[in-house]
């Protein structure tokens, strides 16, 4: 029999590759939330926008029922509408076209009066009603 004593390897990490490993999972999680939180960011901004344009549609709607009594005089003008529980406020200008029975009408959409860009822009033409 041999006298010399064998020595079992150990079996399990040391501690250097638990930090290792930790450090590696921390920097993945951390690259997840951000990825989580810019999705929640652009899906609340996606929503705004959403009704922001159905605001702009609906101007152009209202525009388009009332082209049978009234032609839209050349101007700009502005106002407010609902959605979503939210006033929004539009800003419409009527201009003249090269086609003498057709006006250029764009619509505005913002979330605030005073934002400077708005969230959403429609641009549709209304024809003059024969008579």
């Amino acid at each position: 029999m041999n006298s010399v004593a064998r020595i079992k390897p150990q079996k399990g990490f040391t501690l250097i590759e638990v930090i290792v490993a930790l450090g590696i999972i921390a920097t993945a999680m951390a690259a997840v939330m951000m990825t989580v939180s810019a999705t929640a960011r652009n899906a609340a901004g996606l929503k705004e926008r959403t009704f922001a344009h159905w605001v702009a549609m609906n101007r152009m709607a209202e525009l388009h029922i009332r082209n049978d009594r009234e032609w839209p005089d050349i101007k700009k003008s502005t106002g407010t509408a609902l959605m979503a529980e939210h006033e929004w406020h539009w800003e419409q200008e009527v201009e003249k076209t090269p086609v003498d029975k057709i006006r250029k009408v764009s619509v505005r959409v913002r979330i605030n009066e005073d934002d400077e860009y708005p969230m959403a822009a429609l641009v549709g033409y209304v024809h003059q009603p024969s008579q």
